[in-house]
């Protein structure tokens, strides 16, 4: 049985908010003296200090609130994390999606291609989803060049913002996963626990600073390969019990590299499924380094496990319950 329709809550009706209501703004353009003139006399409507704070803060802390149950968790915001959420928003619309990258930038290492070049090469078939996305590359047979990473990672991430039933939460660590028992007596990962980036980064250095927690029945983990902040989950796996060791990422490889994550993309642990380069060092499979059709199809794939989950499952505010 799949979880219940997505709804966001939108902001109360409130004076200081100019938002949009059946289509027409609250307050026209009429109601300010504005002027759009490059000649010296742009004016801009006004504005109290305070409006901005509160248009920030009421939406934000909205969207935490209602997200603090999702349909799916990705934790993540690079090529994998990213073609993820793009594939489930698309098939999916009933879906909470929220995504959490640590990075103030989203995107991961998808910005560059190799050694700080900034051509992207993907292997075919993975083209297809960049025709899908609409972004233009040049043929060269075996394998595909975008003219800059950042083409395809600024498209992505604008049209995957771009779809109703997914957040974004940048500057947001996953310091822990929820791990409960479930209707079946196993451990299950049932949501994260996060706090903004820079706590995380300090609690060496601050009195007790608590996280918060986002429930949810599937969470997708792709923080790519061992880092500052890589591989965290398969990491935690192995200090939870639930994972033995680390099967360590082997050299660079492409040609066994890309399918292997691919074809491995999978639920490690109940309700975890892992993607991209951080599977790599769960499988102890080899590192790819500067191709990124083996990223594209790992993401797709993960949300295609994502929806086979959901599917299947009963769920109760956000719990697998059956």
């Amino acid at each position: 049985m799949a979880p219940p329709v997505a709804t966001f809550s939108q902001p109360e009706e409130s004076p200081i908010l100019l938002s949009k209501q059946n289509g027409h703004l609250a307050k026209t353009d009429a109601a300010f003296k504005v002027q759009e003139d490059y000649e010296g006399n742009y004016q801009f409507a006004p504005i109290e200090e305070a409006e901005v704070s509160r248009a920030m803060i009421k939406r934000y802390f909205n969207i935490m609130y209602e997200r603090a149950v999702s349909d799916v968790v990705i934790i993540g915001a690079g090529s994998a994390g990213l073609s993820c959420a793009y594939h489930l928003a698309k098939n999916r619309p009933d879906l909470k999606i929220t995504i959490l990258e640590a990075n103030v930038a989203p995107g991961g290492g998808a910005w560059l291609g190799g050694q700080l070049m900034t051509p992207m090469v993907v292997r075919k078939p993975a083209n297809k989803f960049l025709d899908e996305l609409g972004v233009v590359y040049e043929d060269e047979g075996p394998f595909v060049v975008v003219k800059h990473a950042a083409l395809f990672t600024s498209t992505i991430l604008s049209k995957v913002l771009s779809f109703p039933n997914v957040v974004l939460m940048n500057a947001t660590a996953v310091e822990d996963l929820i791990i409960r028992e479930d209707f079946q007596g196993r451990q299950r990962v049932s949501g994260v626990v996060t706090n903004w980036t820079l706590v995380a980064l300090n609690h060496d250095t601050q009195s007790c600073m608590d996280p918060n927690v986002i429930t949810a029945p599937v969470i997708v983990t792709a923080t790519g390969h061992d880092g500052p902040m890589g591989a965290f989950s398969a990491k935690r796996l192995v200090s939870a019990g639930l994972l033995k060791e680390l099967g360590n990422m082997r050299g660079l490889d492409m040609n066994r590299s890309e399918p292997a994550i691919v074809n491995g993309t999978r639920e490690v642990a109940p309700g975890l499924i892992m993607a991209g380069m951080e599977l790599s060092e769960h499988d102890g499979a080899n590192r790819m380094g500067p191709t990124f059709g083996g990223m594209m199809g790992s993401g797709i794939k993960a949300a295609r496990e994502a929806m086979r989950i959901l599917d299947s499952s009963q769920i109760v505010n956000g719990k697998v319950v059956g």
